[in-house]
């Protein structure tokens, strides 16, 4: 028995005004246009049979996962395996001024793991583990949303359509607020679809500080 389908939702637009790297710093949340894109995805989710909503503990995915939560009555189990990427440049602005910088050139030595935070392997592995328990916890007549991060997101996906993990991070199909979906079929997670609700307010949204 395993759940019809398993939703990744990402979190909202933050209210970051520097611009900085905020990686898993606690005190980060939602902007009000975050807000919106959350409550208008949970409007997008509320036709499917939602009977599970688990959240990464930081507090924007709290946030986005808060009216998923009351729309089905829910409520939010925080799992720490879907939490952000650990990144070295945690509060602070990433530019070319981290290349003028010679005790910042070895974290760049090497960006196929990357060097400069958590390996895409791990970031992989926890996501998928959380992912299958999951479904396999779930029944054939129900979904079960995540609220995570952009990407860990982006792994569970490479990783389930076989892609390299390594990638250039300008092209993660992964917006604000989107929804990438899964199910087990013939044993094996496949990916089944991708939306993007909050696509009309992502226009002139701030999409910095995100790994």
């Amino acid at each position: 028995m395993v759940a019809r389908a398993l939703h990744l939702v990402r979190h909202g637009e933050v209210h970051n005004p520097a611009g900085v790297v905020y990686e898993r710093l606690p005190e980060f949340r939602l902007s009000d246009r975050g807000r919106v894109m959350a409550a208008t995805t949970a409007e997008w989710l509320a036709d499917k049979p939602v009977t599970r909503l688990i959240a990464s503990p930081l507090l924007r995915t709290q946030q986005s996962a808060q009216p998923i939560a009351e729309t089905f009555g829910l409520e939010i189990e925080p799992d720490e395996r879907v939490i952000e990427a650990g990144n070295r440049f945690a509060g602070r602005s990433v530019g070319r001024s981290v290349l003028r910088t010679p005790t910042d050139w070895l974290l760049f030595r090497n960006p196929l793991r990357p060097s400069w935070g958590e390996a895409f392997v791990e970031i992989r592995d926890r996501m998928r583990l959380a992912v299958l328990d999951a479904l396999r916890a779930g029944d054939p007549d129900h979904d079960v949303v995540i609220v995570s991060h952009q990407l860990p997101i982006w792994m569970v996906h490479r990783s389930v359509v076989g892609a390299p993990l390594p990638h250039d991070p300008r092209h993660r199909r992964c917006a604000l607020s989107s929804v990438t979906s899964f199910a087990i079929r013939d044993g094996r997670v496949i990916e089944t679809g991708y939306e993007d609700p909050a696509g009309d307010l992502v226009l002139g949204a701030v999409d910095r500080g995100a790994t």
